[in-house]
């Protein structure tokens, strides 16, 4: 396991496990980040990431990021 953080740029990947405090989970949970989906990092500007989870594309911090276990 790695965080997405260091995921390749395209690469399909699935989200073994979520981190963070309960509110944090909750709104990765809300953006669609859940244990068993499946997420390809689009692109990074600036250390944040573009991905594209759940047929949308979402913005996330790297700190947000660090948390997403893939």
């Amino acid at each position: 396991m790695m965080p997405l953080l260091y995921a390749d740029m395209g690469q399909e990947v699935t989200i073994k496990k979520v981190g963070g405090n309960p509110e944090v989970r909750a709104h990765l949970s809300d953006l669609g980040f859940v244990a068993g989906g499946n997420v390809t990092v689009i692109s990074s500007l600036g250390g944040n990431l573009i991905v594209n989870v759940k047929e949308t594309r979402v913005a996330i911090s790297k700190e947000m990021a660090g948390k997403i276990m893939v």
